[in-house]
C-alpha cells in the first residue's frame, strides 16, 4: 500500500487521549493514530496527511475543545472533499442532544461513543467504521481481511465479482 489510511484523535484531556491511543494499538499497524489537542492543532495534521498523499479513515472528535467544538469541526470536514468520506465519531460526555443532532445532520456524523467507554466497545466502533470506510474507498479489501470485519469484506468482495461479470 503506497498510501495510509489514518485514524484521528481529536482531544484535549491528555489522561482520555492516551486511553483513546491505547485502546486503538491493535489497530496501527494497519492504521496510523495521529492525535491533535484542539481544532487548530487537528487541521494541521489533516493539512500533513493530505499533503503526503495518505487518506484519513476515521475522525474520533470530542465535542468540548479550546476554541472551536468538535461538532463545528466535524461540520467544517463534512463540507471538504478530501475529509467528507472520512468516517466520523463523537467521543463525548459533554454534547448535549442539539449539538449531537447537528452533528448528525450536518456532519453526517457516523457513531456516538459515551464517556465513558469499554475498550471493547471503542474497538468495535472503529472496526465497524473502517470495515465500511475501506469497502467505499479501496479497490484491495483483501489486505485488511485480518485487522478488520472479514465477513463484511468478505461479502463485499463477492458482490464486486458478481457484478464485474
Amino acid at each position: 500500500m503506497d498510501h495510509k489510511i489514518y485514524i484521528l484523535i481529536v482531544e484535549d484531556e491528555l489522561e482520555v487521549m492516551d486511553a483513546l491511543v491505547k485502546d486503538l494499538e491493535n489497530f496501527e499497524t494497519f492504521f496510523p493514530v495521529e492525535t491533535a489537542n484542539d481544532t487548530t492543532e487537528a487541521k494541521k495534521v489533516i493539512d500533513y496527511i493530505l499533503d503526503h498523499g495518505h487518506q484519513i479513515g476515521l475522525i474520533l472528535c470530542d465535542h468540548v475543545l479550546p476554541g472551536k467544538n468538535g461538532v463545528d469541526l466535524l461540520i467544517e470536514l463534512q463540507k471538504n472533499e478530501d475529509t467528507e468520506k472520512s468516517k466520523k465519531v463523537l467521543v463525548t460526555g459533554q454534547a448535549g442532544h442539539e449539538d449531537t443532532i447537528l452533528a448528525i445532520n450536518k456532519a453526517d456524523l457516523d457513531h456516538y461513543v459515551a464517556k465513558p467507554w469499554t475498550e471493547e466497545e471503542l474497538q468495535e466502533v472503529v472496526r465497524d467504521q473502517l470495515t465500511d470506510y475501506v469497502i467505499e474507498n479501496e479497490k484491495n479489501l483483501l489486505a485488511f481481511m485480518q485487522i478488520l470485519d472479514a465477513e463484511k469484506l468478505s461479502e463485499s468482495m463477492r458482490k464486486h465479482k458478481m457484478t464485474d461479470h
